[in-house]
C-alpha cells in the first residue's frame, strides 16, 4: 500500500470551518486598511484645513462667525424650550408680601422675631403684616398687638386657612357674610391676600367691639359664640395679645396669663314643694317667762300658778 493511499481528504464539515475562518480574516483585514487609511485621510484634510485658514484670514473670519452663529441658535433654542417647560417672572418679587424684618421700628421688628420664633413662619411676610398691624391700630385706635393675637389664634399667619365653616384667610373672615367688603379689594378671592383679608379683618374687628361695648364682648362676636359665652376663644386671645405687649415693651413674655373671662355659673333651679303650716311651734318667751305650750294663746297655761 503506497503513501497517497494512507493520505485522508478533510470532510465538508473541515472545509466549512477553513473557509468561514478565511473569509472572517479577510474581512477584518479590509475593514482594518479601509479605517485607517480614513482615519489618515480624515487627519490629512483637517492639516490642509488648518493650513489654509491660518494662511487665508479672511476664511478664517468667515468660518468663525458661522460657528458663533451656529452656538448662538443652538443657545436660544435651548432658551426657548425653557421657557416653554418653567416660564419666568422677573416682577414675582414685587408682588410678594414680605420685607425686611430689620427695617422695622425696634419695637415692631421684636414683636415680629418672637411671632417668627413661636409660630414657625419666616420673618420677612411677618414683618409686613406686623407693620400694617400697627398702621391700622392707630387709623382706629385698637392695641395693633390685639390685632396680631386675633390674627395668631384665628390662622397661625396661614393666608390660605379655611375653617369648616366657610371662613378664610389670616383674620378668618366669613367671606360670604362680608361679601361686600371685599369690593374694594377686587372681589372675594382678595381674602387670600394677606394685607386684603387683614384690612378686612380690622374692620370687623372694629365693628364687633363698637357694638359690644368692651374689647371681650367684641371677641366674642367676632367668633361668632351663639351657643357658649366664648370665653375659651376669648381666653385664649388675651393671653396672647398680653404676650405681645411684653415682648413689643422689651419684657420676657409670660407663659401663663391668668385668664380675663370667666365663664359666669349659674346655680341650679330646685323646685320648691309646698309645705304644710306648722302647727306645733313652741315660742321661745321672753326672759323670765315659762315656755308656752303647744297649742296656747301664749297666756298662762291651766294647772300652772301664775
Amino acid at each position: 500500500m503506497t503513501a497517497n493511499q494512507h493520505t485522508r481528504h478533510p470532510g465538508p464539515l473541515a472545509r466549512l470551518r477553513s473557509g468561514l475562518a478565511t473569509a472572517a480574516a479577510d474581512v477584518t483585514r479590509g475593514l482594518y486598511v479601509i479605517t485607517h487609511n480614513g482615519m489618515a485621510l480624515l487627519g490629512i484634510a483637517l492639516a490642509l484645513g488648518l493650513v489654509v485658514l491660518a494662511a487665508r484670514g479672511d476664511l478664517r473670519q468667515n468660518a468663525e462667525q458661522q460657528l458663533l452663529d451656529w452656538l448662538l441658535a443652538r443657545q436660544a433654542v435651548s432658551v426657548e424650550q425653557e421657557e416653554e417647560v418653567i416660564p419666568v417672572d422677573p416682577t414675582a418679587a414685587e408682588r410678594a408680601t414680605a420685607g425686611l424684618p430689620h427695617a422695622l421700628p425696634e419695637q415692631q421688628a421684636k414683636v415680629a422675631f418672637w411671632l417668627s420664633r413661636k409660630y414657625r413662619v419666616a420673618p420677612e411676610p411677618l414683618s409686613v403684616l406686623v407693620a400694617e398691624a400697627f398702621r391700622l391700630g392707630e387709623q382706629v385706635r385698637i392695641d395693633p398687638t390685639l390685632i396680631l393675637a386675633v390674627m395668631a389664634i384665628e390662622s397661625r399667619f396661614n393666608p390660605f386657612a379655611q375653617s369648616p365653616v366657610g371662613a378664610q384667610g389670616l383674620m378668618q373672615v366669613l367671606t360670604r357674610v362680608h361679601t361686600e367688603k371685599y369690593e374694594d379689594f377686587g372681589g372675594q378671592l382678595a381674602a387670600f391676600d394677606p394685607l386684603a383679608n387683614l384690612r378686612v379683618g380690622v374692620q370687623v374687628l372694629q365693628d364687633c367691639i363698637r357694638r359690644a361695648g368692651s374689647i371681650e364682648g367684641g371677641l366674642r362676636l367676632y367668633v361668632g359664640a351663639v351657643t357658649t359665652d366664648g370665653a375659651d376663644y376669648i381666653n385664649k386671645v388675651m393671653a396672647e395679645h398680653t404676650r405681645l405687649q411684653h415682648v413689643a415693651m422689651g419684657r420676657p413674655a409670660p407663659r401663663h396669663v391668668e385668664p380675663t373671662w370667666t365663664i359666669p355659673v349659674i346655680a341650679p333651679v330646685v323646685k320648691e314643694e309646698p309645705q304644710e303650716p306648722a302647727t306645733d311651734v313652741v315660742q321661745i318667751p321672753p326672759p323670765g317667762q315659762p315656755p308656752a305650750l303647744p297649742g296656747s294663746t301664749g297666756g298662762n297655761a291651766p294647772g300652772l300658778p301664775s
